[in-house]
């Protein structure tokens, strides 16, 4: 992904959205980018029936990959090159349940081999926002492909 300070805020959204739809999953739930610059992203999803659990919440794996992908999106911003989630941790505060999940993330420390960012993941009912979820992660660089015999 291009670098935040080489093109407007408008063209690094555009390209940070062609991205999300590139992914296959994302798509599948709906995934919207509101969002994004250098080292901060917003990233929803409107909760219909199927992401939701038994219960009516929204399931934490939607939850959990919410946290995943915008920690992703900060820390490759941050970055500036392809990243990859080394690890992340999340932990689930209050059932998600609401008409849409938000989920903001920070990187906090940018280094040469990684970023550590942070993540809140907030669920949208009757116009408030209440916290569900709190997730932080190491983001690296994609390792590079060695080339492949023929």
């Amino acid at each position: 992904m291009a670098d935040a300070q080489q093109v407007s805020p408008e063209a690094f959204l555009a390209m940070g959205r062609q991205v999300l739809a590139a992914q296959p999953f994302s798509v599948l739930l709906g995934a919207q980018l509101h969002a994004l610059r250098r080292g901060h992203v917003e990233l929803q999803v409107v909760l219909e029936d199927k992401p939701r659990q038994q219960n009516g919440f929204a399931h934490g794996g939607v939850v959990s990959y919410l946290a995943d992908n915008a920690l992703t999106f900060a820390g490759g911003t941050a970055l500036g090159v392809p990243v990859v989630t080394a690890e992340f941790k999340i932990n689930y505060l209050r059932p998600a349940v609401g008409e849409r999940l938000i989920a903001r993330a920070n990187a906090v420390h940018v280094g040469r081999s990684q970023a550590v960012c942070t993540c809140e993941v907030l669920a949208l009912e009757d116009g408030a926002e209440r916290l569900c979820a709190l997730a932080q992660g190491t983001i690296t660089p994609l390792p590079e492909r060695k080339a492949e015999a023929t």
